[in-house]
């Protein structure tokens, strides 16, 4: 999956560094839910059972973490970075998770 098209790049004229702005490269915004589930269930006067489920990362949305912002070029002038553009690491997926507590 590409981040933005690596095609748009191209090698600087020698002695200088280009035109791009600082911040050219940014990668999607985060889209993360965690959610938790909690209900306690009274079993003596002072004993509390709560059951407990917490999801983060709830909808399973992938969050990129990491682009390959690095632009290689060949004496001719062609990019051969392969993975220029692409992401190449994500976070965790979801997480669940489970709890019984018994509260006297």
């Amino acid at each position: 999956m590409q981040a933005f098209n690596p095609a748009v790049f191209s090698l600087p004229a020698v002695g200088t560094l280009g035109n791009p702005s600082r911040n050219l490269i940014r990668g999607p915004g985060p889209d993360n839910w965690d959610i938790s589930l909690m209900k306690a269930l009274p079993i003596w006067e002072r004993v509390h059972l709560q059951f407990r489920v917490e999801m983060y990362n709830a909808f399973n949305h992938t969050q990129f973490s990491s682009v390959s912002a690095t632009a290689q070029f060949n004496p001719a002038g062609v990019q051969t970075n392969a993975l220029f553009g692409q992401y190449t690491a994500a976070a965790n997926p979801r997480i669940m998770q489970w709890a019984v507590r018994l509260q006297f």
